[in-house]
């Protein structure tokens, strides 16, 4: 059985409002197979991109442990997780303002490089640079260019040679074909397969889309307000979801023919507040399901059928 290259425990993050304790994200645990893709699905404010953020430090965690190789990295002081950060990287949601508008394309890609020091000579830094722009499609034109200068797909091309460019193990995807047009998302999103394919790359691909999410992960885990509610395999999922909420997700996603409706369990009202949540499931508000038992005792992931975890009093005990 291989050694997970990254594992998350009992995760948290809290933010302290004029409310009270804002659970972002809380008592997450997840594993990440070398050479896999974890994709990390939920609506907007779910607190996925908030988990993405912590595992690679950029936020510190209330508490919970991140393993990285084996080691919990929240215990590194700057030096030990400065090396660190050359193995675990971040392609983020917006290409534009992700991106430095002051800098050329080739300063953007060589800015870890000279960051890190990892190439001694000016010459052999323009040669990384060139290499990782052909590695992800990038022609040699556009190399004194500024992301202003280009197309959506073309800046996001940027991002993910930046995040290449200390030839890492790990990459947090944040939503990173949400912001461009369709056929753009199907280039980029081949892209990065073929560069898993052919470096060993690790995903943890944070989306909001399914079909995306269904496209490029071998295992899915569903987040509702700082909450993972189920984790499966891909195929797993989407031939057999679990949890009210996964099934709402996936009844939403429109179908391309009017032949084709189908009756389906509409999630009604709003998210409720993650500040001081109660205990209990925070989805029984919304869901059709619901029944007296959903609220007053906190419920973990438990297997329900081999690989497949769900947090839902309808399938405890």
């Amino acid at each position: 059985m291989s050694t997970p290259l990254l594992e998350v425990k009992r995760l948290k993050k809290y933010f302290e409002t004029p409310r009270g304790l804002l659970h972002a994200v809380d008592d997450v645990d997840l594993s990440i197979d070398a050479g896999e893709t974890l994709g990390v699905v939920g609506e907007s404010g779910c607190g996925k991109s908030t988990l993405g953020r912590l595992i690679l430090r950029l936020l510190e965690p209330t508490d919970g442990e991140v393993l990285f190789d084996g080691q919990n990295i929240l215990k590194y002081g700057p030096a030990e997780m400065k090396e660190t950060r050359k193995q675990m990287q971040i392609v983020f949601q917006d290409p534009f303002s992700s991106l430095n508008p002051r800098m050329t394309v080739s300063e953007i890609i060589a800015e870890p490089i000279k960051v890190t020091r990892a190439l001694p000579t000016q010459k052999q830094i323009l040669e990384r640079v060139f290499e990782l722009m052909e590695t992800v499609g990038l022609a040699e034109r556009f190399v004194n260019t500024y992301p202003h200068e280009l197309d959506g797909g073309r800046r996001q091309r940027i991002g993910v040679a930046r995040a290449l460019a200390l030839n890492p193990k790990f990459i947090v995807c944040d939503e990173p074909v949400s912001a461009l047009d369709v056929s753009i998302q199907a280039q980029i999103l081949n892209l990065m397969m073929d560069l898993q394919e052919e470096m060993g790359l690790t995903y943890m691909f944070i989306t909001h889309d399914l079909s995306v999410v269904k496209h490029i992960s071998n295992h899915i885990a569903v987040m509702y307000l700082g909450q993972c509610v189920e984790l499966s395999p891909a195929d797993d999922l989407f031939e057999n979801p679990t949890h009210p909420y996964t099934r709402g997700l996936l009844d939403a996603i429109p179908l391309p023919s009017l032949s084709a409706r189908k009756k389906i369990d509409v999630m009604t009202g709003e998210v409720t507040s993650p500040v001081n949540p109660k205990p209990g499931c925070r989805f029984a508000p919304r869901c059709p399901k619901a029944t007296p038992d959903c609220t007053g005792s906190e419920l973990k992931l438990e297997e329900t059928r081999p690989g497949h975890f769900v947090s839902c009093f309808l399938y405890s005990g």
